[in-house]
């Protein structure tokens, strides 16, 4: 599975799972670069999964985003970076009180150079100590992604009044615009 790459537009993608979906794309929509964010499934072993199979943890998937981006605005690396410091990646399998392998931490890398990069950012993070624990974030082969239902893209834009968006998200995308604000659109 190849990244989008177009001579034309430049574009290339990312595939990052950091618990749920609605997080993930919550966080990185607004990075200066990012162009389109899908939430989804992946690393699964069930055809055409849904969201209800892919919550009772049979089918393999990981909720995850597939991440449309300018590389002449923000490299896969610092989106790496990003997506790091706005999930645990020490958390096998679980992100607060989501538990279970579809909120594991992983990296779908879509080329060599993207596997070789995350190899290289979480050699560096756990140089670093950054975290205080080992990083289980897992990188995994790129299989097809499954766009999830039409009702969880924007799901943090379209629910902001939603008590898990309100508990959950709200946090996370607060911090990404408090640490990180040089990195969004303006």
């Amino acid at each position: 599975m190849r990244p989008m790459t177009s001579a034309t537009t430049g574009m290339q993608q990312a595939i990052l799972a950091g618990g749920c979906f609605w997080c993930t794309e919550a966080v990185l929509k607004d990075v200066r670069g990012v162009q389109k964010i899908e939430s989804g499934y992946i690393g699964g072993h069930t055809p055409n999964p849904d969201y209800r199979s892919v919550c009772s943890g049979s089918t393999g998937h990981a909720e995850a985003v597939r991440v449309t981006f300018d590389p002449a605005l923000v490299s896969y690396k610092d989106l790496l970076g990003l997506f790091f410091a706005t999930h645990d990646p020490t958390s096998l399998n679980r992100q607060g009180a989501d538990v279970g392998t579809q909120y594991r931490s992983a990296v779908f890398p879509l080329t060599p150079e993207q596997e070789a990069q995350t190899r290289e950012v979480i050699a560096d993070l756990t140089a670093q100590d950054v975290f205080g624990k080992p990083i289980v974030t897992t990188i995994e082969p790129a299989s097809e992604f499954f766009v999830a239902e039409d009702y969880h893209q924007n799901y943090y834009e379209n629910n902001p009044r939603q008590p898990y968006c309100m508990a959950v998200i709200a946090p996370k995308v607060s911090k990404m615009r408090q640490y990180y604000a040089d990195r969004l659109r303006a």
